[in-house]
């Protein structure tokens, strides 16, 4: 069978990635990583995407979404991650996401068009719980709503409003961390075991997308390096030990490619195979962006080691979302469960 993105959808992926390289570039996230001070969500990236429907993606049109789906969602994530892009629209997508699967018509028309406009900026965490706290989400200082667990052992979602936030730092500068307290904690009063999962596998997907795009980035760049770069009179990437590697890379990113966008079709089809396929595409997408980024680091020779070249930008973000939603050993821990 052949699988791959429409015509409608190559179209949307080529829309995102072109607004990103002609106006916000690596120069433009390097200044967002540098600037320690700032929320890290950089207000013309934002407003863009607020006006061209990307936090809207799978918000149904009834409340002012695009009504898409899943699939067309990845597509943003892999483009952000590509450009190692900073902002808290996953965490926006997320929390509209567990409102139109679990919330009720309240909240739902509350929340859902200010998310989609942009208007209101979401996060979401599976840390910590209402009661005890909640560390390390990801631009929780600047969210207006965050979905997290219910309480400690027990199943439930809940929308948080008004919370203590306390920025925390992060080796990765395209994000933003804070540790949040107190606030006003309303149930989702749909969040079911199953829904909470399926939530849960929705971002992972995501996660693996922005994965999938660093690995491409990395593997593109340190190509083009490597054919132009020359040592001993030859291209560097002419050398076998080199061309090999790079190759192996290419078959890995690719194959990862298809795992990602399978799993997000097969979570949106709701395929019965669907949690096998986001494991699947989770472990596959953390080692690869991990291996893409380490070799762009090695290949690209001395000055991939030095702050002023971009690798390191690439590789702190795989080593971030790697462990998100799961890491590798636990994704085959979880495909060996479902399989064996």
């Amino acid at each position: 069978m052949f699988f791959a993105l429409t015509d409608d959808q190559r179209e949307f992926d080529k829309a995102v990635r072109e607004y990103l390289a002609e106006r916000f570039d690596l120069a433009a996230v390097r200044a967002v990583v540098e600037d320690t001070t700032s929320d890290g969500n950089p207000a013309s990236l934002w407003t863009a995407a607020g006006e061209q429907g990307w936090p809207a993606v799978m918000i149904p049109e009834e409340h002012d979404g695009l009504g898409l789906g899943l699939v067309e969602a990845q597509v943003i994530a892999r483009a952000l991650g590509a450009g190692v892009a900073p902002g808290p629209w996953r965490g926006t997508v997320l929390a509209a996401e567990a409102l139109r699967l679990a919330g009720s018509d309240a909240q739902r028309a509350a929340w859902l068009p200010k998310l989609a406009a942009g208007a209101a900026v979401g996060a979401a965490t599976q840390q910590g719980s209402v009661a005890d706290g909640l560390p390390a989400v990801e631009y929780g200082a600047i969210a207006d709503v965050v979905v997290a667990p219910a309480e400690d052992g027990v199943p439930g979602l809940s929308l948080v409003t008004g919370v203590t936030a306390t920025p925390v730092g992060s080796y990765d500068g395209s994000t933003r961390l804070a540790t949040l307290s107190g606030g006003t904690a309303e149930a989702l009063p749909g969040a079911t075991v199953e829904v909470v999962r399926q939530l849960a596998d929705r971002a992972t997907v995501l996660v693996a997308a922005d994965l999938v795009g660093i690995a491409r980035e990395a593997v593109n760049r340190t190509v083009a390096y490597d054919r132009d770069r020359e040592q001993f009179g030859v291209p560097v990437g002419s050398f076998q030990a080199i061309k090999h590697a790079l190759a192996d890379l290419h078959v890995g990113v690719t194959m990862t490619e298809h795992a990602a966008l399978y799993a997000a079709y097969a979570v949106q089809a709701e395929l019965d195979g669907a949690e096998l396929a986001v494991a699947v595409a989770k472990a596959k997408a953390s080692d690869v962006a991990l291996q893409a980024t380490a070799a762009m680091i090695q290949y690209h020779g001395g000055i991939g080691y030095t702050w002023e070249h971009e690798a390191h930008l690439f590789y702190k973000r795989a080593k971030r979302l790697a462990g998100q939603y799961g890491d590798v050993d636990t994704q085959r821990e979880r495909i060996a469960a479902l399989t064996v």
